[in-house]
This record gives structure tokens, sequence and C-alpha cells, in this order.
């Protein structure tokens, strides 16, 4: 369950594929005219592996329903943005038991830095990501030892869809470990 809802703190972000990482699956992203946005996961072999669906309240705050590929739901996250841009989101089971939170920043030159932690407030990873000058996102997934375990890479096309192709460090890294 929580290897699973930290993936979509790193749907957002995403880096450079290298020719060492393995492909371990995919999520396209829609947003309708409301602004709520779909999230399809996929895996290395195109099947539908689950689904977030994200909304915003009047306070800004981004809301997130993860269901899995029955589409029942596995868990929850909230996403706030304090007054200097940091992000910080919750992630919650389907319990509604906190399992895990995010906090991101951004630095002056526009990369984003993501520290994970679980639910005792223990870093176990961050994800660094920065966007080119093409609007292409490129992230890099690291573990709390500081060894890459993923990289992801997301486009946006003229509509409004974005897709994000994940890779692994091994062929059995699973987009949903981030």
């Amino acid at each position: 369950m929580k290897r699973r809802l930290s993936l979509i703190v790193a749907i957002a972000t995403s880096m450079a594929l290298s020719a060492q990482n393995y492909n371990v699956g995919s999520s396209t992203t829609s947003r309708d005219v409301f602004g709520n946005e779909t999230t399809t996961h996929r895996n290395q072999y195109g099947q539908t592996t689950g689904t977030s669906n994200t909304s915003t309240d009047v306070y800004g705050h981004q809301n997130t329903v993860h269901k899995d590929s029955y589409g029942r739901t596995i868990g929850t996250s909230t996403t706030t943005t304090d007054v200097f841009g940091n992000r910080q989101t919750v992630h919650k089971d389907a319990y509604g038991r906190t399992i895990g939170t995010d906090r991101s920043s951004t630095d002056v030159f526009g990369k984003t830095t993501t520290t994970h932690q679980d639910r005792y407030g223990v870093t176990t990873g961050t994800s660094r990501s920065e966007t080119d000058v093409f609007g292409t996102t490129t992230t890099t997934h690291q573990n709390q030892y500081g060894q890459t375990t993923g990289k992801s890479r997301s486009e946006t096309d003229v509509f409004g869809n974005r897709k994000t192709q994940q890779q692994g460090s091994s062929q059995n890294s699973s987009i949903w470990t981030w």
C-alpha cells in the first residue's frame, strides 16, 4: 500500500531517462474543464494498475483519491502550499491512517526537491526535478542513502494532457515505489 501511494508523489515529477534503467510503467494525466485531473497508471506491459483523481478545493488544497485496477480506494493524498510556494503532501491509506509525507521546495533556478518521509517522519528518499525550455520535466529518484532508484520523464501535449514515463534501476522496480 505504502509503495503504491508513494508513486503518486513522483508522478508530477520526472527526470531524464538513461540507458541503464528499465521501463517499469507510465502514467497519463488529463484535465477537465473544471480543473480536475484524472491519472491512469500502467505497468511496463501497458496494463492499467490504478487511477488517481485530483480536485482542488476553494482553499487551494489538492485532494487526490487513489484507486486500484478494480476501482477500490486504496488511499488519499492531500497537498497544501504555503505562502513561500513550498508544498506538503500527506498520504493516507484506505482507513485514513497517515503513511507518509512529502515536502517540496523550488529554488531560484526552478529546480524542485522533494523529500519523502514515512509515517514516523524518517526520510526514505528524495526526488529532484527540473523543467527544460521545451516543457519536459525530468526527475531523479534516490533512496535515503543517495543511491538512484529510478528516473522519470514527463511531457505535456498541446491539449494539456501529461504523459510520464517511469524507469527503475532494476527490472524489479515498480512505478509504485516512488
